[in-house]
């Protein structure tokens, strides 16, 4: 039986108390053990009682909450802090992230969602695992804060590849209400999310595996809904759990998202190791690329774990490279090339990876799978050689 996560609240002056208490979990393995009106009495509690998280509960901008955050993590810094602010948070955002919190909540929040970034912060400090100490593998999410940037091109053609090489990939079609990674893939959605969502019952990996589709590459598909109506069947509780079951279970894993950021992709971006932030050469999707970019950096996303696809690279509209370097403060990582075969294999159900495998945008999507496997290697090698360093 796994220990519950024993949880202190401190809440700041002027916080709205019954707005907190509504959203605070219960039934979970989350304990709260003190909700202590006041930040200095807090604090005392802090010295005296055993907690392995903190709640810091504000009305909105605080400096004492950053006071307080600031002292929690130095006191502790493996333990996590979480922010909880009962009115919008304006101006507050990065400086609590500045100050050492692992998340912020704008109230009302269910406390299903509450939970779930506890349990999230819990996990982010104590390593990239699952609760049972089994390793995760790395799980990509693939972003584009503006549609028809070629999210799903990137997706499926970024998870074949990875296929080629022999790994056990699987895909999720996050795009509830109009998810596309089955057409890219050329299959037929007979089970999706939706229905996974509508079966019941707890979630092994025997079940889940019967809501696969599986393509010709040997990549595992969880598709989308087919129906619009269904996407809110799915919540944020059974991606965290769907999420960990297939990343215990394969090699990689990518998440096709839709645009913006919803709620259900912050929370898969929370349980991503990656982002692969796709961009097309045009100004608006640059400026929506950069706010994207921006908008990570203040979730607390580290840079080195984002990688910048930038699709249609070689198009004659008036922007050049160094534009692009200007407005994202980096080089993009991968540039497709445009390719009239790219709509083909679309049209057709086949990626490019392997339609056209000696073109220039296959080879541009193999160095993009070629970049994972590296980092994944890279970070593999470093957890053997620090447990070799425990023994």
């Amino acid at each position: 039986m796994t220990r519950r996560i024993r949880t202190v609240v401190a809440l700041d002056a002027g916080v709205d108390r019954a707005a907190v208490d509504a959203a605070l979990p219960v039934d979970v393995d989350i304990e709260v053990v003190g909700v202590v009106d006041g930040l200095e009495e807090s604090w005392s509690t802090l010295q005296e009682t055993p907690t392995d998280l903190v709640v810091v509960a504000c009305a909105g901008y605080s400096d004492r909450a950053l006071f307080f955050v600031e002292g929690a993590v130095k006191q502790r810094a493996e333990r996590p802090v979480v922010v909880l602010c009962t009115e919008a948070p304006n101006g507050f955002v990065q400086r609590v992230f500045e100050a050492g919190a692992d998340d912020i909540l704008t109230l009302p929040q269910t406390p299903t969602e509450v939970a779930f970034a506890l349990q999230k912060a819990v996990a982010r400090r104590h390593g990239n695992g699952s609760a049972t100490g089994v390793a995760l593998s790395p799980m990509i999410c693939v972003l584009g804060p503006k549609g028809g940037t070629g999210k799903t091109l990137t997706a499926a053609n970024l998870a074949v590849a990875l296929a080629e090489e022999g790994h056990k990939v699987a895909v999720v079609d996050l795009d509830l209400q109009f998810g596309d990674v089955g057409l890219a893939l050329g299959l037929t959605p007979e089970k999706t999310i939706y229905d996974l969502a509508k079966s019941g019952g707890s979630l092994d990996a025997e079940k889940l595996d019967g809501y696969l589709a599986e393509h010709a590459s040997g990549v595992h598909v969880l598709m989308a809904p087919t129906r619009p109506d269904h996407a809110g069947v799915v919540t944020i509780e059974m991606l965290r759990d769907v999420y960990a079951m297939l990343r215990s279970n394969h090699d990689y894993v990518v998440v096709d998202t839709p645009p913006g950021f919803t709620p259900e992709v912050i929370a898969s971006i929370d349980s991503s190791s990656h982002v692969c932030m796709v961009g097309m050469l045009d100004a608006l999707s640059l400026k929506n690329t950069k706010l994207g970019l921006e908008t990570l950096e203040l979730m607390g996303y580290e840079r080195e774990r984002v990688q910048i696809v930038l699709n249609r690279a070689d198009s004659r509209v008036g922007i050049t490279a160094d534009d692009v370097l200007s407005v994202f403060g980096r080089p993009p990582d991968v540039m497709v090339p445009s390719d009239r075969d790219i709509p083909r294999s679309v049209n057709e159900g086949t990626p490019i990876v392997l339609d056209r495998s000696r073109s220039d945008a296959a080879k541009a999507f193999r160095s993009l799978a070629a970049v994972y496997a590296h980092r994944a290697g890279s970070e593999n090698g470093r957890r053997r050689r620090l447990f070799r360093k425990k023994a």
